[in-house]
């Protein structure tokens, strides 16, 4: 697979060019797909309405309302199963082509890569023109429809943002004590940990993991909403967390979040060196799709102009569109360097990555 190059000048073009979008926050109902449905005959008009079967294992709100969306655009009904990547996958496994599924769509670029033996190429010149080489699988197994950057986040009140550099940095003396991140078992911690085996190799990743456990803060719980949480708290001072969880607590419901959101700062660590970790959300054609026309519709809408500057607004999420309208919050970060991976390596080296965490102590 060729290597994944994120430009940091298309991040800079999308934030010069784009205009905060005030877009509602809603919900809606979606429907399980069917296993036991029938798929209509390749030769015949197709019974009942128009349908798209979808796994996905994102759990956000503003899926289920571009899904609606999409149905009131074109009539085709987004028919939804929730659950985790790994147990989604092995779902599809078994089902097979029996598999009433048309599209998995999923959060880490590991789980996109270790579906693709599923996958059929969506050939389509829309995702082309509204998709970037590098947010694409090479071979067109899988489309990126979002991504989110993995950063140091901190107390305004404690720390500087001089004082911060690297996530090398993290686990020098300096950060005794101070530092906060969730367990081993977060698939985002995981595939960071598999960048650095990909980009440091695993003797300076090693010591590094062994350095952050050295400066915890407590031992990890928690989501990284949690972690931003203690910080305010003051029981550490820096944390590692998603960068669309900053964006989502500072429009939360709960005024508490609003607080801790607004206390806390965002940093792009690495810019000299490395660039900072990001991860993709992705679609995948399934080869068992009984609707493919409809399922590549799909993910032409997620990827539209429209439909990404919905969910930069009300998600935080960066869009892979670079038309796409980002919110002042998401503008105010700025741009900055991402690093440069072949997103394969996310599951080639996710064994190894969950080894060392657990050699070093890291629950």
């Amino acid at each position: 697979m060729k290597k994944f190059k994120w430009v940091s000048t298309l991040l800079t073009a999308a934030l010069a060019t784009s205009l905060l979008s005030a877009c509602g926050a809603g919900q809606t109902q979606t429907q399980p797909a069917q296993p036991s449905q029938e798929a209509p005959k390749a030769d015949a008009a197709p019974a009942g309405p128009q349908e798209v079967n979808v796994y996905t294992a994102r759990h956000y709100e503003v899926d289920d309302k571009l899904f609606e969306e999409f149905k009131a655009q074109t009539g085709i009904t987004v028919n939804v199963v929730k659950g985790k990547a790994d147990e989604l996958t092995e779902r599809l496994k078994r089902e097979g082509n029996s598999s009433p599924a048309d599209l998995f769509i999923t959060v880490d670029g590991g789980a996109l890569n270790n579906a693709e033996e599923m996958f059929q190429p969506m050939e389509s010149e829309t995702l082309n023109s509204q998709v970037p080489a590098q947010f694409k699988d090479p071979e067109n197994l899988w489309v990126g429809i979002s991504t989110r950057a993995r950063v140091i986040v901190y107390a305004k009140d404690r720390v500087k943002p001089e004082q911060l550099s690297t996530y090398e940095d993290l686990a020098t003396e300096a950060w005794k004590g101070k530092v906060l991140v969730r367990s081993s078992s977060s698939t985002y911690n995981q595939s960071l940990l598999a960048s650095f085996i990909e980009l440091n190799g695993e003797e300076q990743t090693t010591e590094w993991a062994k350095g952050i456990v050295g400066n915890m803060a407590r031992d990890p719980e928690g989501g990284d909403r949690d972690q931003m949480k203690a910080i305010v708290a003051g029981q550490g001072d820096v944390g590692i967390s998603n960068t669309y969880y900053v964006g989502l607590m500072h429009v939360s419901k709960d005024p508490e979040e609003v607080k801790v959101a607004e206390q806390i700062g965002v940093f792009f660590p690495n810019q000299e060196t490395t660039g900072t970790h990001v991860n993709i959300s992705g679609a995948g054609l399934l080869k068992s799709s009984k609707n493919k026309e409809n399922a590549i519709k799909l993910v032409e809408f997620l990827t539209s102009k429209e439909a990404q500057t919905i969910a930069a607004n009300e998600n935080f999420e960066f869009p892979v569109n670079a038309e796409a309208e980002l919110p002042d919050l998401l503008k105010g970060w700025g741009s900055f360097k991402a690093q440069e991976l072949d997103y394969s390596a996310l599951a080639t080296n996710n064994k190894k990555a969950t080894e060392i965490m657990n050699q070093v102590g890291w629950k």
